[in-house]
């Protein structure tokens, strides 16, 4: 019996004895507390109830490859490749980025919890075991890399419209790569290239959401975070989540692909959660102020100050409200 077995047996959240965990996989009960053992440098917390045995309170909500295909459109699913689920990795973006080149298809890489998750500019992740969803995405373009300038926005173009097809409300989008629930950072995006710049790139398409976190776990995250299920918004399981997250994602990048961001600049705008608020933007150490004004056919975002409207492209770039950072 693996370490991964006496988790999908201790996630229904019952108590399991240590002499039933041994009896019905022919191990020693020493053998059990090894792989309790195990579960624990994970990061689960394993309950040792007196004189009954193990128990993980309230269960997990583990990834399940059957029901993520299951949950995955028909149309969609003609693009998916291969589909991975790792229990703990350094990072699925690393994963998938160890496995270049891509194919005609998308490779997805899952894990329940990694060790050295990343968001933009360099920033950890914070990834504890099963309370979010993890999923990267590997595509190669027939383009090269200046025909992706938008495609973080259009992937979280995708990202929200699958929350809102799951009943999630308040989703909004900041540029260039954040999504919000009510105000607060509830889920980020990070785009990695590799590959010739005019072709072909290989892409992988990092997404983190968090989906409910534990006690604790948000003290590394230096800005307003929500999670799905704190915020009353999560009544279904990770699996479904991530089957709705591709079948919306792997048509969105084929249609990237022949179109760029265009078409879905105007999706991007109704959920641009600053439009029309006074921010400021850091651009490679030049501080610019003016009024958030959308985006560009490019992606690129529009900021209109007393000089007139300015583009801002990605790359070492944040964006604030004024009043934030007051």
């Amino acid at each position: 019996m693996s370490a991964t077995d006496v988790l999908a047996t201790l996630a229904d959240g019952a108590v399991h004895s240590g002499a039933d965990l041994a009896r019905h996989q022919g191990l020693s009960r020493t053998a059990i507390w090894k792989q309790v053992a195990t579960l624990e440098k994970l990061g689960i917390k394993v309950t040792r109830v007196r004189g009954q045995g193990y128990q993980i309170e309230g269960g997990l909500d583990l990834l399940d490859e059957q029901r993520i295909r299951d949950a995955i459109d028909t149309d969609a699913s003609t693009w998916l490749h291969d589909l991975q689920i790792h229990q703990s990795i350094d990072s699925t973006n690393a994963e998938l980025r160890r496995q270049t080149p891509f194919g005609r298809r998308a490779s997805v890489c899952l894990a329940e919890s990694q060790s050295a998750g990343r968001g933009r500019r360099g920033r950890s992740w914070v990834s504890p075991f099963a309370s979010s969803i993890y999923l990267s995405v590997g595509w190669q373009f027939r383009g090269g890399a200046e025909v992706l300038e938008g495609l973080s926005l259009a992937i979280g173009v995708a990202v929200g419209e699958a929350l809102g097809e799951l009943g999630v409300d308040s989703i909004a989008l900041k540029w260039p790569n954040d999504i919000y629930l009510d105000g607060k950072k509830l889920a980020g995006i990070l785009v990695e290239m590799s590959g010739d710049f005019s072709g072909p790139c290989d892409v992988v398409v990092g997404i983190g959401i968090n989906v409910q976190l534990p006690d604790g776990a948000a003290e590394g995250i230096e800005q307003p975070w929500a999670d799905l299920r704190d915020s009353g918004q999560g009544a279904f399981t990770r699996s479904v989540l991530v089957g709705k997250l591709l079948s919306h994602l792997l048509p969105a990048l084929a249609t990237y692909e022949e179109h760029g961001f265009a078409p879905w600049r105007e999706r991007w705008l109704a959920m641009d959660a600053f439009a029309g608020r006074p921010v400021i933007v850091d651009n490679n150490g030049r501080r610019l102020s003016g009024t958030a004004a959308g985006v560009d056919a490019r992606g690129a975002l529009l900021l209109s100050t007393g000089a007139g409207v300015q583009s801002i492209y990605g790359g070492e770039v944040s964006l604030r409200l004024q009043e934030a950072a007051q």
